[in-house]
C-alpha cells in the first residue's frame, strides 16, 4: 500500500487556494464599474452607471446628444409638480479637476460644478411657460466634463410626470 502524496487537509488547502486564484483572475478581467449618479424625488431614488463614456478620451457633442436623447432603458423616477429634485454623484466623478452638469431635455440647467450634490426645492421641471400642454416625461442627464470643459461621460434618467 502506498501513502498518499498529500494528506487530505493539504489537498483541500491547495484546492481552495486554486479556486481563489482562479476567481481573482476572472474578476481582474471584468470591467471596473463606473461611478454612480443618483436622482432623488421625495423618498424615491434611482441610481445608474454612465450610459456613455469616452474611455480616456473626450466624447463628441453628437455622441453626447445621442446619449441624452436616444436611451430606451434609462432609469425612471416619478416627479410631481413642486417636488424637491435632488441630484447627486459619487466623489470619483469630480476628482482631478473634473466637474458635472445637469441637462434637462438637452438644455443645461446648472453650471458645471465640483460639488457632489445639488437640490432644487419646489422646482417645476414640467412647466411650459403657458405654451401648450406639459409633456409626460423628460430626459435628465448628468454630463461629466474635464478641466478643459469637454464631455467625458453621460448618465441619463427619465423624469415621469406624476398625475
Amino acid at each position: 500500500m502506498t501513502a498518499p502524496l498529500f494528506p487530505g487537509r493539504a489537498r483541500r488547502s491547495v484546492a481552495a487556494l486554486g479556486a481563489v486564484s482562479a476567481g481573482l483572475l476572472l474578476l481582474s478581467a471584468c470591467d471596473k464599474p463606473t461611478p454612480l449618479a443618483t436622482v432623488t424625488v421625495g423618498s424615491s431614488s434611482v441610481s445608474a452607471e454612465s450610459d456613455c463614456r469616452g474611455d480616456g478620451s473626450d466624447l463628441t457633442m453628437d455622441r453626447v446628444q445621442e446619449c441624452l436623447t436616444d436611451l430606451k432603458d434609462a432609469k425612471t423616477i416619478e416627479y410631481g409638480r413642486g417636488d424637491t429634485l435632488r441630484l447627486g454623484v459619487e466623489p470619483e466623478i469630480v476628482e482631478d479637476g473634473k466637474k458635472w452638469q445637469a441637462v434637462l431635455d438637452g438644455q443645461p440647467i446648472t453650471e458645471p460644478s465640483a460639488n457632489t450634490y445639488r437640490s432644487f426645492q419646489g422646482a417645476d421641471v414640467f412647466a411650459t411657460g403657458g405654451q401648450g400642454e406639459a409633456p409626460q416625461s423628460k430626459m435628465l442627464g448628468f454630463v461629466q466634463v474635464g478641466e478643459d470643459g469637454k464631455p467625458l461621460a453621460v448618465w441619463s434618467f427619465k423624469l415621469k410626470l406624476k398625475n
